[in-house]
């Protein structure tokens, strides 16, 4: 009897813990004034002059492969 209340107390403190998993702090909440700022941001960068060239990388060499020694 005693085992079954210590398993159920644990699942219910399991329960309980589980549930606080999913708080935010106060922080993250929406915020119109940084949305505006942000936009007004990526709207320059759109606008910008300045040229932006992709760098092409070098393309990798195969690799060698060990040889096989005849048995």
């Amino acid at each position: 009897m005693r085992r079954c209340v210590t398993i159920g107390l644990a699942l219910v403190a399991l329960c309980g813990a589980s549930t606080l998993a999913y708080a935010r702090p106060p922080t993250v909440m929406n915020s119109p004034g940084y949305d505006a700022r942000l936009q007004e941001s990526r709207k320059a960068l759109e606008n910008s002059q300045t040229p932006t060239t992709p760098t092409n990388a070098p393309a990798a060499a195969p690799k060698r492969s060990k040889k096989k020694h005849a048995n």
